[in-house]
């Protein structure tokens, strides 16, 4: 197998044993490129079928073309589709973008709350009704045990810290110096009850390594990652309000790749165009230890 092939197969196989060793499982889909090599991933563990949910938080700050995508996909793929949100904050306007609170604050109310209440059933779900093709409120409100998440290492430096299968206490608060050590490709998978547990299969992988594989399986991405007309891209997505594109004349995945062979973005870190890295002095763990993804 070449280097390609192995990192498939250990995600793969990351995600078979977190389905079959921990209840009420679910994934979180962000739209971005990392979290849909995942989705892709876990098709083919399933042989084209997801047996879990996807979840995205929905800001409602989004890119357009990010909500577009999700969309189409889900109906396309046949996805148990389900996204969530902080009402209350979007109501009253406790947002950035309304001017009203900063923009690490603004995160912890639109996405770190609105992931641990979702996850856990506390707030509303909406489901997509692939009849309707609407979304609907999720009559149940069980709690997810599990979450698959598509984190790597050499994305931002709190994430290089993480195991494949993370561990979080009952608040969900993420205790570093408690994780289970992973020798020899032994996951720790039973856990005390109660326990939320994270997983993270594409650790090892690279940015590069993303885009070789995007172009190896031609996996569907949104097209904000490539330049269309103003010699700039995005290289991470998030919410229109907060994320920026970089200078970049890549046209298609040939050209990222390029890219990032060549050494020019070595002066660019990949999370560069997200101003809330900034404000948190350049990292996540800040929002990652009290439940960031």
């Amino acid at each position: 197998m070449d280097h390609l092939e192995k990192l498939e197969s250990k995600s793969v196989f990351i995600i078979r044993e977190a389905y079959a060793n921990i209840k009420n499982l679910c994934m979180l889909w962000s739209i971005g490129k990392d979290s849909t090599v995942l989705l892709w991933l876990a098709r083919k563990a399933f042989f084209g079928h997801v047996p879990f949910p996807l979840i995205h938080i929905d800001t409602n700050f989004k890119i357009p073309e990010m909500i577009e995508y999700r969309d189409r996909l889900a109906r396309d793929w046949k996805l148990n589709m389900i996204y969530g949100q902080n009402e209350e904050a979007l109501k009253n306007k406790e947002t950035y973008p309304d001017g009203n609170i900063d923009r690490i604050s603004c995160c912890n109310k639109l996405k770190t709350e609105t992931l641990i209440n979702t996850l856990n059933g506390n707030w509303k779900r909406f489901k997509l009704n692939h009849i309707t093709g609407q979304y609907e409120i999720d009559r149940s409100s069980d709690s997810y045990n599990g979450v698959i998440l598509g984190i790597r290492a050499d994305e931002e430096g709190s994430r290089s810290k993480e195991r494949y299968f993370s561990a979080r206490n009952l608040e969900s608060n993420w205790e570093i110096e408690n994780q289970p050590p992973e020798f020899w490709n032994q996951y720790k998978t039973e856990f005390a009850e109660g326990t939320h547990v994270r997983i993270h299969p594409l650790l090892d992988w690279t940015e590069l390594n993303i885009w070789e594989y995007i172009k190896k399986e031609n996996v569907p991405t949104v097209s904000l990652y490539y330049n269309n007309v103003n010699g700039k891209r995005y290289r991470s997505l998030g919410c229109y309000t907060c994320t920026f594109p970089i200078a970049s004349n890549a046209k298609n995945v040939d050209e990222i790749i390029c890219e990032l062979k060549t050494g020019q973005l070595k002066n660019t870190a990949e999370r560069s165009g997200r101003a809330q890295d900034i404000e948190d002095g350049g990292g996540l763990e800040t929002l990652r230890r009290s439940g960031y993804m």
